[in-house]
C-alpha cells in the first residue's frame, strides 16, 4: 500500500538518508517551522507505515584486513522470487538482497567474506536454495546519497505550504505551517472567521501541534508552529493562505 507524504515528511526522509546518526529533530523542526515533537511524531508514523524501515550502518568491509565484498547476480523463478530472497538473506555472509523486476538476474546478493573460500561457500549455499548464479563481481566501493527532490530548496524556506491537493470540482485542501507573524496566530478559529480572515467556504479540518493531531473547534486557538489543514470548496486563493503566513 502506497502512503502519501507531505513536505515535512520528505524533509525528514532527506536528512535521515543524508546522515541519520547526526540529524537532530530540532534542526528539521527549525527549518520547517514546526516543533521537535511534531518531527518525532512524523518519524514514528513513517516507521509505522513501513516507509522508514531502519537505520543501517554504512560499513566499508574492505577496510577490514583480509575482507572482500562480492556482488552475486542470481536468477530465481518469478513466483518464488520473494521467498528465495528472504531465504538468501539467512545465508551466512549475505548482507543485502535486492529483488529486481526482471526475468533473469532478478536477485542481486551482496556477500562479505574473509577470503575467496568464504565467498565460494556462500555462493554454493545460494545455489543449494535453487538460485541460478549468473555472475560475480568484486565491489570496489559504494556511494550513498539522499533523494535530492526531498531536500531543501536553494531559496530560504520559512513557514510554507507543506502539501496541496485538488479534490472533486473546485474543492482544494492545503496544509501549511503557521508562522509567528501570521494574522491568525493567537486567534481562535471562531474569531478568525468573525474578523473575516477565514471565509465562510473555508474550513480548518486538522491541526497538528506538538506531535498531537487535534480536532479543530470554534474555540481552538491557532498557534505559530501549528500544521494546519485547510479545506475550501471553491478553491484557495493566495490571500487565504497568507493570513496563516504561508508562502
Amino acid at each position: 500500500m502506497a502512503h502519501h507524504v507531505d513536505e515535512i515528511d520528505k524533509r525528514i526522509l532527506y536528512y535521515l538518508a543524508l546522515d541519520a546518526r547526526n540529524t537532530a529533530t530540532s534542526d528539521i523542526a527549525d527549518e520547517m517551522d514546526v516543533t521537535p515533537a511534531t518531527i518525532r511524531n512524523r518519524i514514528d508514523q513513517l516507521e509505522a507505515d513501513g516507509i522508514l524501515r531502519g537505520y543501517l550502518a554504512d560499513i566499508q568491509y574492505k577496510s577490514i584486513d583480509g575482507y572482500i565484498t562480492y556482488q552475486i547476480r542470481c536468477t530465481a523463478p518469478i513466483p518464488e522470487r520473494a521467498r528465495l530472497a528472504q531465504a538468501a538473506r539467512e545465508v551466512s555472509g549475505v548482507v543485502t538482497v535486492r529483488e529486481l523486476m526482471s526475468g533473469s538476474a532478478n536477485l542481486v546478493v551482496t556477500v562479505v567474506g574473509a577470503d575467496t573460500a568464504d565467498i565460494n561457500q556462500t555462493a554454493s549455499e545460494l545455489a543449494d536454495l535453487g538460485l541460478e548464479i549468473e555472475g560475480e563481481n568484486v565491489i570496489e566501493d559504494e556511494y550513498h546519497a539522499p533523494y535530492n527532490p526531498f531536500g531543501p530548496d536553494t531559496v530560504p524556506k520559512g513557514p510554507s505550504l507543506t502539501d496541496f491537493m485538488s479534490l472533486a470540482g473546485d474543492a482544494e485542501v492545503a496544509q501549511f505551517t503557521v508562522s509567528e507573524s501570521a494574522e491568525v496566530a493567537g486567534l481562535t478559529i471562531e474569531r478568525a472567521v468573525a474578523d473575516g480572515l477565514l471565509a465562510d467556504e473555508m474550513l480548518v479540518v486538522g491541526i497538528e501541534r506538538e506531535g498531537d493531531v487535534l480536532t479543530p473547534k470554534g474555540e481552538t486557538t491557532i498557534r505559530p508552529g501549528d500544521v494546519v489543514s485547510l479545506f475550501s470548496k471553491t478553491g484557495l486563493e493566495n490571500d487565504a493562505l497568507q493570513v496563516f503566513g504561508a508562502q
